[in-house]
């Protein structure tokens, strides 16, 4: 196979300034302001794509993934090493880039388009497979000010997957989408990848790069940690990441835990100052009422909920918690491996009853799975004025991948109470090499042989 990336000692740094001044002004009065460091982002990539390959790169925020394909693009240029690609690059690095938000999306097509280096007739061709396929309709004909962010990515992918690239570049934009397109992008990536085109692709959602690429280059810090495999990288990667997960949730126990004792400490000098008697002092354990309960004397963890949530608020979620079998709070498992979700909640009006449930969705937007105590039950709960709710999960089936919970409380009449989207992450690692969603059980058959698995 013909290498048609080569990504040799790439060296990239930029200087991150103190305070640096705006103006001529103050460039000239206050040159001593002028203070910066310089900061590597890249410290020695190489790698080659052959061509017909689908690559993804992988890895935590401010690695040095978008740099690289912005390097790759000739956006930027290493401060060392060298980057060489063979035919026409077609790139979505950041959405919008290129379009002219006073100009309507069919003049932008023909702006895009030649920017990637097709003629006006060939423009001509194309154009009603791009409308057709960005789905924009009546749209089209507006000025793309106008345009959500969702439309601006649908026609700027519209227009980069339809300029016969022999090289296709993509940085996180199709995050964007609705699940429906998202969809239909990523079948576009399968048969554009079957035609010989070779694909970069920059992601955090693992799953959609297991499903289109052929090899996971994770980068860590600047360099390439591990490559290889999408689903052996991408577990190495996510039990990296749980483990730091669980350092920094210690780090943070640990700075709860002194904060709240140097608040004890000054409770207790400024009583002594003021020469208040003992018996004056605020008790430390004093019970705080039902409506302030606290997340230390519930054994609740409000860390994981997030702000995207509705409801009247009648029942309030409070914090969730996952734990395995041995009870320990966790938020990386093994596909295979049981465990619990916990919900904390309070009510906060007299008489409610509610149904309580769940969902799974993977990062993508897939929804994985979701059930409530009315499906499973077929009953509404009696909710006290503060308690948790738990299930647990007998059979984890989840493959490989990161995954959001939400939580929910209905009432009777099917209205939000509460409704947590995104609640809490879990990353879901494997030592097999299964692939797809979920893990199904199997029992292989010939005339002389049976494999269960």
């Amino acid at each position: 196979m013909q290498a048609v990336i080569r990504v040799q000692d790439v060296h990239k740094k930029f200087r991150v300034y103190y305070d640096k001044g705006q103006s001529l002004k103050e460039k000239v009065l206050f040159r001593n302001r002028n203070r910066y460091e310089e900061h590597w982002v890249l410290g020695g990539i190489s790698f080659n794509v052959e061509r017909g390959e689908a690559v993804g790169l992988v890895g935590e925020n401010g690695c040095g993934k978008s740099t690289l394909l912005k390097l790759m693009t000739k956006i930027m240029y290493p401060d060392r090493g060298s980057i060489s690609i063979e035919g026409r690059v077609s790139s979505l690095i950041e959405l919008g880039a290129g379009f002219h938000p006073d100009m309507t999306g069919r003049e932008n097509i023909y702006i895009n388009a030649s920017i990637f280096g097709l003629s006006a007739r060939e423009v001509e061709e194309r154009l009603e497979d791009i409308i057709a396929f960005s789905e924009l309709g009546d749209f089209i004909d507006n000025p793309v000010r106008t345009y959500s962010s969702g439309m601006y990515m649908r026609l700027a992918f519209s227009v980069a997957i339809n300029v016969d690239a022999d090289v296709l570049l993509i940085d996180e934009i199709l995050a964007v989408g609705d699940a429906n397109f998202q969809a239909k992008c990523f079948e576009k990536l399968r048969e554009i990848k079957a035609s010989g085109t070779t694909i970069v692709i920059v992601s955090h959602a693992l799953g959609s790069i297991e499903s289109i690429c052929n090899r996971s280059i994770w980068i860590a810090d600047g360099h390439i940690r591990e490559m290889g495999p999408p689903r052996h990288i991408h577990s190495l990667y996510l039990e990296a990441m749980g483990e730091k997960r669980e350092q920094s949730k210690i780090r943070e126990e640990k700075r709860q835990e002194e904060k709240k004792q140097a608040e004890k400490e000054r409770t207790v000098k400024a009583a002594s100052e003021n020469s208040a008697p003992p018996e004056e002092v605020p008790p430390a354990a004093e019970e705080p009422p039902e409506s302030a309960a606290q997340p230390a004397e519930t054994g609740e963890d409000t860390r994981g909920l997030g702000n995207r949530r509705f409801g009247n608020r009648d029942v309030e979620f409070t914090g969730i918690e996952l734990t395995n079998a041995q009870g320990e709070r966790k938020l990386l498992f093994y596909t295979g491996e049981p465990f619990r979700i916990r919900m904390f909640y309070r009510r906060n009006k007299p008489a409610v009853r509610s149904n309580v449930g769940f969902g799974i969705f993977r990062t993508d937007g897939v929804h994985c799975y979701g059930t409530n105590t009315v499906i499973q039950n077929n009953q509404y709960l009696h909710m006290q004025p503060s308690g948790s709710i738990s299930v647990d999960i007998l059979q984890n089936t989840l493959m490989p991948g990161e995954y959001w919970i939400n939580i929910a409380a209905y009432s009777e009449d099917n209205f939000p109470q509460d409704d947590v989207q995104e609640a809490v992450k879990i990353s879901v690692i494997s030592r097999e090499t299964d692939v797809g969603l979920c893990k199904l059980n199997t029992v292989w058959q010939t005339d002389d042989l049976q494999i269960e698995h």
